[in-house]
């Protein structure tokens, strides 16, 4: 009997796990761990803050997203056509596509490369492999068992909770370190405050998390298709959207602040002070792993490669095919939107063709989080008009406290990426 009541408790907690989680899930993918890695061997815990900065402001511009899509039936692509101009919608689908191309190319070149740590097997042989793996597993697999699928792939990176646990810790200084800023004005340290929100707050995150939610509402036949019909949307479908969105961004900001408190430690006994390899990564998980540290971390790297991956390249094929009104959605076949689709295989395939530059495919996923960073602020603004329009949200646009969470984030980010550039010239 009791048996009986954990697994019923068990299957409704799966089954409220919504597009919320599965963000949260996928913005801890190979760019993130390679950038949180990057700044626990760089900057030891001194900005382990992040983590904990980031939180109600991810939260909060996910929140938008997500309400976007839940009270209007579209994705961030199609209510910016409907209701500001072709230049706006063009210059939105081109940042996006700009930053997931880049991310898409160095997730599976890291991809590749930890998988080299334990298969002796050529790098583009093992990145052609997943390439077609990643390819035929979005645009075959229908989408409500796809998403049951998405929903534990990446569950791999607690392993890292696990190895900051195993390793004897200096906890009060890592409460300071997480409750005190630390600021320094070199243009390393603001590079890696770019690359650690660039990488958290990310522009592919916003798109797919407002269509995603359009996705659920035809599951639940509130609408017919994508863009087709406008869903009756109760305040408790609201409320139960922001708590999926919440505890996503929750999973996803401890996976960053373990994953940096295991690298300060791992890399700062090592002496490493710069990751360029995926050997060097998976040796932060030596404290509990061993020998099998490798193995572990290209699981790791497997797991969240494999569902963010789809998620970089379904944004952006959401995003374009809204924009020049092609029929969408992973609920459909391929035969019913080829466009939908060929985004996808060909976002996928130019990602790939970037892993021709002569650079570490873990140095590439750290400057593609970065690129988010410098991306991700004109996008924000845009949310921010969008989430304030009664003309499109009706009685559901922002309050007080997201206006003041989004506001504050947009423009620090915008200054940290305009600081940065200036500083480079």
């Amino acid at each position: 009997m009791q048996e009986n009541k954990k697994s019923s408790l068990w299957n409704r907690l799966k089954n409220s796990f919504g597009p919320g989680v599965i963000t949260g899930i996928a913005d801890d993918d190979p760019s993130g761990i390679a950038t949180y890695a990057q700044t626990g061997a760089m900057f030891g815990l001194s900005q382990l803050w992040l983590a904990l900065f980031s939180f109600p402001f991810m939260t909060a511009i996910q929140e938008m997203c997500g309400r976007i899509g839940m009270v209007t039936g579209k994705g961030l692509a199609g209510v910016i056509k409907i209701y500001y101009s072709k230049k706006i919608l063009a210059v939105a689908v081109l940042l996006l596509a700009i930053a997931n191309i880049v991310n898409i190319g160095a997730d599976l070149g890291a991809m590749a490369s930890s998988l080299q740590l334990i298969f002796p097997i050529p790098f583009w042989s093992s990145l052609i492999f997943l390439t077609v793996i990643t390819i035929l597993a979005e645009v075959f697999v229908a989408y409500p068992n796809y998403v049951k699928f998405l929903k534990y792939l990446a569950l791999t990176v607690f392993a890292y909770v696990l190895a900051a646990l195993v390793v004897k810790q200096d906890w009060h200084t890592i409460v300071l370190s997480t409750i005190i800023p630390h600021i320094e004005f070199s243009n390393a340290y603001i590079l890696n405050i770019i690359a650690m929100l660039g990488t958290t707050i990310s522009p592919y995150l916003f798109f797919w998390q407002s269509d995603e939610e359009v996705e659920e509402e035809i599951i639940h036949k509130k609408i017919r298709a994508m863009g087709k019909g406008v869903p009756k949307i109760a305040i408790s479908d609201v409320a139960q959207m922001r708590s999926d969105t919440m505890f996503g961004m929750l999973i996803s900001n401890l996976i960053t602040f373990f994953i940096i408190i295991t690298s300060a430690k791992t890399f700062g006994t090592l002496g490493i002070h710069e990751v360029t390899s995926a050997a060097q990564v998976a040796s932060s998980l030596e404290p509990i792993a061993g020998h099998f540290a490798a193995l572990l971390f290209t699981i790791a790297i497997l797991g969240t490669g494999l569902l963010a991956v789809p998620v970089l390249a379904g944004s952006a094929a959401y995003a374009i095919a809204e924009a020049l009104n092609w029929e969408e959605g992973l609920s459909k076949r391929f035969s019913q939107a080829k466009g939908f689709y060929l985004v996808i295989i060909v976002a996928t395939i130019v990602g790939v063709l970037i892993n021709m530059l002569n650079v570490s495919p873990i140095t590439m996923l750290y400057y593609a989080a970065a690129l988010n960073g410098l991306l991700a602020p004109p996008l924000m603004f845009l949310i921010l008009l969008i989430g304030n329009n009664k003309k499109i949200l009706g009685n559901f646009t922002n309050g007080k406290l997201s206006n003041i969470l989004g506001i504050t984030i947009t423009v620090a980010m915008g200054i940290i990426a305009i600081f940065f550039v200036k500083s480079m010239f």
